[in-house]
């Protein structure tokens, strides 16, 4: 039991595995980043903040509304 455990030692995995060749990787060409709905940066961040803050004042609207949250009052 012990001699068939030292010959499989011996004998290499990598005898038994094919090895397939990867693939050539396919070159893209880059997008040509515009203007996201005609919008600039700094007009971007105005419209994410502005929706940051309505999900915000929906969230403590709806766990009020759930009884998940009392107002101190």
């Amino acid at each position: 039991m012990l001699d068939d455990l030292r010959n499989s030692a011996n004998q290499s995995f990598g005898d038994e595995q094919q090895v397939t060749p990867l693939p050539e990787p396919v070159d893209y060409e880059p997008r040509q980043s515009g203007p996201f709905l005609g919008m600039s940066p700094q007009q971007r961040f105005v419209v994410a903040l502005m929706l940051l803050l309505m999900v915000c004042v929906l969230g403590v609207f709806a766990l009020i509304a759930a009884g998940a949250v009392v107002p101190p009052i």
